[in-house]
């Protein structure tokens, strides 16, 4: 499919001969709780995508980053999913660097490993939990002489079992008693107090280790904590809903991927009639479309309320579309080749966890209603 060759190729160009590593390994062990995908895509330079050139990495924009993910999607759905959490995540932390304050030593040099060394992050914010931000904090911290003490947990939380950095936002009091405001902060998977547990038991997405990790006293020191500047306390809120767009656009990409995969399976077997074929082909592209087309205006400086609403629009629509795609496309595959052929089965059922997501639908309709009707949005 041609607009899949172009997301392989630039997958390709950024992550030479990843593709290639995923597709020796058979789809059922590729999706398998036990899948070797994380590691594959750590060897092949997977963690460098967003950062950027000067810290090691490859700096790609928006619209290399959505077809990168979407031809993970293709291979291996869990492996998009965990690449949107490390990828979202390195956003965040790299905008903070370059537009609230300048990193301190130890965190610049923490930043400098993640390219290099191809440190995997994760994210301890809520995404994932019904109907919440993907922005709310999903632990507490508890002040302390340097730094803080976080509690809590997150489930799931995708690259729990290969992660080298748990990221969190939490809510933290000003210096000078004044109002509260986020902070992120940056915490090594092997420091005390960090378990993980078994959570995941969908064999859907299990190669995307979202299990439970549980935090119990875990010490964070003051110089692995980014705030927001005193001057400028709402600029880390601002950013991170610029990150918000990033997630968006990722993980509808991730989707995207698996039903490209399901959407050439159609076309390479020639099943059905040509309008048939036609039309699954039409609503793939419509979400392709959509996704890039976000991912352009993106790159091209489209930012705050309008990217948000941008991104929940086409994330929403195409949720509908990959529906429609994995009946139409099941349908035209034909029962045996649902019997006879697990792959199909699978990714059929990779395309609905894309309504899981945060946020929901329901619960952003009447703040995309208010922004379509000329207010403001509030995510």
């Amino acid at each position: 499919m041609r607009s899949l060759d172009i997301a392989r190729d630039t997958c390709e160009r950024h992550h030479p001969g990843l593709l290639k590593a995923l597709d020796a390994i058979p789809m059922q062990e590729r999706e398998s709780a036990a899948s070797p995908v994380l590691d594959i895509f750590r060897e092949h330079g997977g963690a460098a995508l967003l950062v950027p050139k000067e810290y090691g990495g490859i700096g790609a924009d928006a619209l290399d980053a959505v077809r990168v993910t979407r031809a993970l999607g293709a291979y291996s759905p869990s492996l998009a999913a965990a690449a949107t959490m490390h990828n979202f995540t390195v956003a965040m932390l790299f905008a903070l660097t370059d537009r609230v304050v300048p990193p301190t030593e130890a965190q610049n040099e923490l930043l400098s490993r993640i390219a290099p060394e191809g440190m995997l992050l994760a994210s301890g914010w809520a995404e994932g939990r019904t109907q919440q931000d993907i922005l709310n904090p999903a632990v507490s911290a508890t002040a302390v002489e340097d730094g803080f003490l976080l509690n809590g947990a997150k489930k799931p939380c995708s690259l729990s079992r290969s992660m080298d950095l748990l990221t969190a936002s939490v809510t933290v009091p000003a210096p000078d008693g004044g109002e509260p405001s986020l902070a992120v902060l940056l915490i090594p998977a092997k420091s005390e107090g960090i378990s993980v547990h078994p959570f995941w038991e969908s064999p859907v997405l299990a190669a995307a280790q979202s299990e439970e990790v549980r935090l119990k006293d875990v010490h964070v020191p003051e110089h692995l904590i980014i705030r927001g500047t005193p001057d400028d306390p709402d600029r880390l809120d601002d950013l991170q809903t610029a990150t918000f767009v990033w997630f968006e656009l990722l993980i509808t990409s991730a989707y995207v991927g698996a039903a490209s995969a399901l959407t050439e399976l159609v076309m390479q077997r020639e099943r059905g009639s040509i309008t048939d074929r036609a039309a699954v082909g039409i609503l793939l592209e419509s979400a392709v479309g959509l996704t890039e087309g976000t991912a352009r205006a993106v790159r091209d400086g489209v930012a705050g309320e309008d990217a948000v609403a941008a991104a929940l629009t086409a994330r929403f629509a195409i949720q509908k579309a990959l529906g429609a795609i994995s009946e139409q496309a099941v349908e035209l595959l034909g029962g045996i080749a649902f019997i006879k052929s697990p792959e199909v089965a699978y990714l059929s059922s990779a395309l609905h966890p894309l309504a899981f997501h945060p946020p929901g639908r329901t619960s952003s309709s009447p703040h995309l209603v208010e922004y379509f009707n000329g207010g403001p949005l509030q995510i």
